[in-house]
């Protein structure tokens, strides 16, 4: 059951001058023209009308799509004003807005303080100098560590998003990002695969052979590799790719069960990895892989033992002809699992 919520408000590439080479906001957000308070307020509104039936743990105000605090400060407050009233009076629980990393500082959040925000999101997309170079950013590396520092030094929830196979990124300067990531300190993260939008630089830079997508393979070990670094080091991962509602039909490289993908490969390693070693250690003359195995998961994590469209039980059949094997959850054995964490049981061979 859906225990947290968000109200999205779109400001759709306001406060940015900066030109980076994949992004074309107005597509992203599927959004025309600039928002208004009024806007917002309706927005909340109408979102807050269909929630009050659900059992929430938590609603959010979330201003995404542009660069918050790049926008005048009169406008940040006149969005910020409305949100705070629906905080002050308890319709909502926190207030949470995106940015740039080169549009903090003190006075920024000092504003931002004074109206109950709560959570700050920085799009840093990678912390590999060439690669922020390439991709247009107008930033560089120190900005963000600064930023972040600034952000948790004032008491905000910080949030670091991250790109995926930007122009000149590698999967080392993809771990790289990730490893610097954790020296931050978020309590949540995004991470993005780039997706190519039409009438932005990164699809005249693929037209011209100048870049080239990641393949899906490619993003899967990319971005799960950064999965697992952020993961094990306690960050919420709070999203992986891009809803299918976050962008138009027509771009490249998009995949509608990114997370999934990612998701249910980690859980495949981490199986393939326990049943070789048990198996190795209790039955080490058996010539084949054979008998039966259980592999249990929690409820949460269930599907990601079968993976997207049980690709990882094809993959495990083929892989172990001669094993059967059963799906569970750890309450039917008996015991409790975290998120991401998978068991095996190996009963013998037959």
């Amino acid at each position: 059951m859906k225990k947290h919520a968000i109200i999205p408000i779109f400001i759709s590439h306001r406060g940015c001058p900066n030109n980076c080479v994949f992004c074309n906001q107005k597509k992203i957000t599927a959004r025309q023209g600039d928002v208004t308070p009024q806007d917002a307020r309706r927005t909340i509104e109408e979102h807050l009308s269909t929630l009050k039936e659900m059992p929430l743990e938590a609603i959010e105000i979330a201003f995404f799509g542009g660069s918050f605090t790049g926008i005048p400060v009169e406008d940040q407050r006149s969005f910020l004003s409305i949100a705070k009233e629906y905080k002050d009076c308890g319709k909502v629980s926190a207030i949470h807005l995106s940015t740039r990393p080169d549009y903090i500082n003190e006075e920024i959040l000092d504003n931002l303080k004074a109206y109950g925000v709560d959570i700050i999101e920085l799009g840093v997309q990678s912390l590999d100098p060439e690669v922020l170079r390439l991709s247009g950013r107008g930033h560089d590396a120190d900005t963000v560590y600064r930023s972040a520092a600034l952000i948790r030094e004032y008491g905000f929830t910080l949030g670091i998003q991250l790109m995926i196979g930007l122009p000149g990124d590698t999967l080392e300067k993809c771990i790289f990002s990730a490893n610097e990531t954790v020296k931050m300190s978020p309590q949540i993260a995004r991470l993005y695969p780039t997706v190519v939008i039409k009438d932005t630089p990164l699809y005249d830079m693929y037209l011209d052979g100048r870049y080239l997508p990641l393949s899906e393979e490619d993003a899967i070990n990319r971005t799960k590799a950064m999965y697992e670094i952020l993961d094990n080091a306690g960050v919420n991962i709070i999203r992986v790719g891009l809803k299918s509602s976050d962008i138009m039909a027509d771009q490249l490289a998009f995949h509608p069960a990114f997370r999934q993908l990612v998701e249910g490969r980690i859980a495949r390693e981490r199986l393939q990895t326990q049943i070789e070693r048990i198996y190795c250690k209790t039955h080490p003359d058996a010539p084949d892989f054979c008998g039966r195995a259980v592999f249990i998961s929690n409820e949460k994590c269930y599907n990601n033992m079968f993976g997207h469209k049980g690709c990882n039980r094809q993959y495990f059949e083929k892989l172990y002809p001669h094993l059967e094997i059963k799906y569970i959850k750890d309450t039917e054995a008996g015991i409790s699992l975290a998120d991401n964490e998978y068991k095996v049981l190996v009963t013998g061979p037959v």
